[in-house]
């Protein structure tokens, strides 16, 4: 979530690009790094009248609606005073870089840290249409309503308003070929299906391990990888324990394994290193996971509180790594050994 320092940072970005004037395409050269992680690291509201508190809470209730990432970030930006272009846009005429690590869906760069230096796609009309499917605007505070349902907000600066080069460095296609690549150097039949990116964690789930009973018919040991995310949808924000969207995709999972599934393993994951609001990166489960009546009614029970990393933990199913030291998305990785 955005914190102090968070505002402090954009208030300090805005203030050395305004710094540059009138600078023109041959006096000046800005270069923007930006990775996952930066829609809260560098926020700043549009109305100067929005408080912290209030910018946290609209962040919070942004992340529990079960939005995608995508449709998240439009919001963002239509709400910000450093996204959807408006960073760069402060630039002026100076020349522009973008130099990008990514945790977006590949064909949507504008969405990494809500696109504070690339030209906003989206439109007002989409983000009050985002905000309505979602039933947003009542769990946001006043203040943030007040801006949103004004006749007057701004659109953001479109991709023809801005002259920004970008150059992606890596995102969650490569990780997951480089997982590929590995698979296959252990003698797996490696496949990376992407196909269920920016779905709900239940049909991810189902369909990838629809997708991997498959493949073992063919091939008698087998590796399905799958980067992106899953939306998990939290309906009561303060019934949230402890947990991410990785650990909840995992518990799921568990319940869905048969004994005759086996041998097979589920691993899901942040690339960062932590998931939601735990300290695990994610979790690891198999067809003993839950092997008995009790543990299943305690693991259903556990999914509708949304407390998959205590439930996890108390298993010894967690996947705890630590921070990484880059984010690029999720990675899913689920195996399949041989049946004795």
């Amino acid at each position: 979530m955005p914190n102090e320092a968070s505002f402090a940072g954009a208030r300090a970005a805005l203030a050395m690009l305004h710094a540059l004037g009138d600078a023109s395409a041959d006096d000046a050269l800005c270069i923007f790094l930006l990775s996952g992680g930066a829609s809260a690291m560098m926020e700043l509201p549009l109305d100067e009248a929005i408080s912290l508190n209030d910018t946290v809470a609209f962040h919070r209730a942004l992340v529990h609606s079960g939005a995608s990432i995508v449709e998240m970030n439009c919001v963002r930006k239509h709400f910000s005073a450093v996204k959807g272009g408006r960073l760069a846009l402060a630039a002026g005429a100076a020349q522009k870089l973008s130099l990008l690590v990514s945790d977006v869906p590949p064909t949507h760069l504008d969405a990494l840290g809500s696109g504070p230096t690339i030209g906003d796609p989206t439109s007002v009309a989409e983000c009050h249409e985002i905000l309505t499917r979602y039933g947003l605007m009542e769990k946001f505070p006043a203040s943030v309503r007040r801006f949103f349902a004004s006749k007057e907000l701004p659109e953001t600066p479109k991709p023809k308003e801005l002259t920004t080069r970008v150059c992606k460095l890596v995102d969650s296609d490569e990780m997951a070929e480089a997982a590929r690549r590995h698979a296959e150097r252990l003698g797996l039949y490696a496949v990376v299906d992407n196909t269920c990116d920016d779905w709900s964690y239940d049909a991810a789930a189902d369909y990838l391990l629809k997708r991997l009973r498959e493949l073992r018919r063919e091939h008698s040991r087998v590796c399905l990888i799958s980067a992106g995310e899953v939306a998990v949808r939290v309906m009561d924000a303060s019934a949230c324990a402890r947990g991410g969207r990785n650990q909840h995709f995992a518990l799921y999972m568990a319940t869905l394994i048969r004994a005759e599934d086996g041998p097979i393993a589920v691993l899901s994951a942040g690339s960062d290193g932590i998931d939601g609001n735990s300290d695990a990166a994610g979790a690891i489960v198999d067809e003993h996971t839950i092997d008995a009546d009790n543990l299943r009614a305690s693991a259903l029970r556990a999914l509708a509180e949304f407390d998959s990393s205590t439930w996890l933990s108390r298993v010894g199913a967690t996947l705890v790594t630590g921070p990484t030291g880059h984010n690029l998305r999720d990675l899913r990785i689920l195996l399949a050994d041989a049946v004795n």
